[in-house]
């Protein structure tokens, strides 16, 4: 195989194929390198899909070309919705395990929407489990 066919659609297929045999699931969320910002309902979905799987006692491996970015946006969703934390707070838990992370300005001010969603949620959920006894 040459260096470069990884890069086809063709081969891309075949890649999805052979990693769907040995029972490897793919959420494949599209986002421009260096300059883009992950929507709402990519971190949504990147989420839900991993806490799928956390649910079912399984991991879950994140990734983008250099893993300094978009993936780490999408970590940072994750830690927000597991513990409520800000998208600082999230940030700083992966930069001491990842120090070469670059949340750029963009993709900070997505994971605010998202706390903002997220917090809003936990407490219409909290108003109505309380309404609920």
């Amino acid at each position: 195989m040459k260096p470069d066919s990884c890069a086809t659609p063709q081969s891309w297929w075949t890649w999805f194929q052979e990693w769907r045999k040995i029972g490897v699931e793919q959420l494949r969320l599209s986002t421009i390198d260096m300059t883009g910002i992950p929507t709402l309902a990519n971190l949504q979905k990147g989420v839900q899909f991993a806490l799928k799987y956390h649910s079912l006692g399984q991991s879950v491996y994140v990734h983008c070309k250099a893993g300094r970015s978009r993936s780490a946006t999408m970590v940072a969703a994750y830690l927000i919705q597991v513990y409520n934390w800000s998208p600082e707070e999230a940030v700083g838990a992966i930069t001491k395990i990842r120090s070469h992370i670059y949340i750029r300005p963009g993709q900070l001010e997505i994971l605010k929407e998202f706390h903002k969603e997220v917090t809003a949620g936990a407490a219409k959920n909290a108003t109505y489990h309380t309404s609920q006894r």
